[in-house]
């Protein structure tokens, strides 16, 4: 396996309560629990860091599908939404991804993401160990 890129990040403090950081210093971030679960909200949180970066990720191997089958897509959008649940003792993951593709045949948009579901990396890494659902919307 080639390795293309590698990313790095330190968290510090008490994890949920605490800050998330690059060496590059192009991520800066004070992590609080959501209020949902019992803290302040007003930094990030992990569930919303997983949802950015697999929706962007995801987003990327849409247009690099399209690309490569020669469609032509513009104004596209991935929104991700990553859900926490209480499974047993522990904690389980669960993602919903809704992709928008304006002036495409709405089957056609669900093939093609279908088939970015297939080689985007981040599906790939949690294909068999969390839910992912990948829905096309018309907006």
């Amino acid at each position: 396996m080639e390795t293309l890129y590698t990313a790095e990040a330190l968290s510090t403090g008490q994890g949920r309560e605490g800050r998330a950081q690059t060496p590059d210093g192009r991520l800066d971030l004070v992590l609080t629990a959501p209020k949902e679960l019992g803290g302040s909200g007003v930094g990030t949180n992990p569930e919303q860091l997983f949802a950015a970066g697999f929706s962007a990720c995801f987003h990327s191997a849409l247009n690099t599908v399209a690309r490569a089958r020669k469609i032509k897509v513009e104004d596209s959008s991935v929104g991700g939404r990553v859900s926490l649940h209480r499974e047993g003792e522990g904690y389980k993951l669960s993602v919903e991804l809704e992709v928008v593709i304006p002036g495409m045949d709405h089957e056609a948009a669900q093939e093609l993401a279908d088939a970015a579901h297939a080689v985007c990396p981040y599906s790939n890494a949690t294909r068999g160990n969390i839910d992912v659902t990948v829905t096309v919307s018309d907006d």
